[in-house]
């Protein structure tokens, strides 16, 4: 059994990688909505990231013989006034689950809970990707989201993102 501060913590990680999900598809119905359906399938293929993140921390409790405490989760409730305003929301959301994964890593330090380490060092590198990616959004979105011939060019590259399983497997 895993330290119970440690499991609490992941349980509401759980949570949060839900909520991120459903975020990121309110995302994409407002670049929908905008007829800008690149843009739109990019959040689409993150929310399907973050409910696997869920289902990978998820599995890891189950486990190690851990209860999943599956909790409400929330609507979001952002306002996006230009197109670049979820970019910009995505990146705090993602600074915001990087230190929440960081929590966890020093609580289980702290609990000598050397089996979650694998999870969350995958997690700790998986965020730095995210952040970039975030970050990168908004950079070229900076330099060419403004010209309407830009603005159509990302979207256009955007669409063909892809969905990938992530590449941590828990049996």
């Amino acid at each position: 059994m895993l330290n119970k501060d440690v499991a609490k913590l992941i349980n509401e990680q759980i949570n949060k990688e839900l909520y991120s999900a459903y975020l990121y598809l309110d995302m994409a119905n407002y670049y929908t909505g905008r007829n800008l359906n690149g843009f739109a399938n990019w959040f689409t293929v993150q929310a399907q990231e973050e409910r696997d993140h869920a289902l990978l921390f998820m599995n890891f409790l189950l486990n190690n013989g851990e209860e999943v405490k599956l909790e409400a989760i929330a609507a979001p409730d952002v306002a996006f006034p230009d197109f670049r305003a979820p970019l910009a929301a995505a990146l705090e959301h993602e600074r915001f689950i990087t230190a929440s994964i960081n929590a966890i890593y020093e609580k289980a330090a702290e609990n000598k809970e050397y089996r979650a380490f694998n999870i969350l060092n995958w997690f700790i590198t998986e965020q730095e990707e995210e952040e970039k990616n975030s970050d990168e959004l908004i950079q070229r979105y900076d330099l060419f989201g403004s010209d309407g011939k830009g603005l159509y060019m990302l979207d256009s590259e955007y669409k063909a993102r892809a969905y990938a399983p992530p590449s941590l497997v828990l049996d």
